[in-house]
């Protein structure tokens, strides 16, 4: 199963957060959102498929998670949990913890923000580029 969510890039995206890695359906982002990586989704954990929530609430399912922007390609590997809601309206955030809300896709991540290659991030702070946010379990 796999679902792709289109986004954009944006001058304030820093990808420096070191325990989590999120896009938002918001246009606007300020340097406080560190973990952000890209802005207005097509998406939010809200839109996921019924098929693809009912795989994501498994805690022995794997999620993969692919970022693609610019000619780069950005893996990471995380686990479903049975109390995710998915139900956030705005929000999709990949969790290297087991703490999980309505914006939680996935926990136990093997990356964060912080994670993603320099010439990667400086594509993600250009507001033209378009990049693809893939789940697959």
């Amino acid at each position: 199963m796999q679902f792709d969510i289109p986004f954009s890039g944006h001058k304030n995206v820093l990808a420096a957060h070191k325990k989590t890695i999120e896009i938002t359906r918001d246009t606007d982002l300020t340097p406080r959102g560190d973990c952000i990586v890209g802005v207005a989704a097509d998406h939010a954990c809200d839109d996921i498929p019924q098929a693809l929530k009912d795989a994501l609430q498994d805690p022995q399912r794997i999620v993969y998670v692919s970022i693609t922007v610019a000619g780069h390609k950005f893996d990471i590997v995380g686990r479903g949990h049975d109390m995710l809601t998915l139900t956030h309206k705005h929000d999709i955030v990949m969790r290297k913890s087991t703490f999980v809300c309505p914006r939680t896709l996935a926990v136990g991540c093997d990356k964060a923000s912080d994670d993603i290659p320099d010439e990667m991030r400086h594509a993600l702070q250009d507001p033209d580029t378009r990049g693809v946010f893939t789940i697959r379990v």
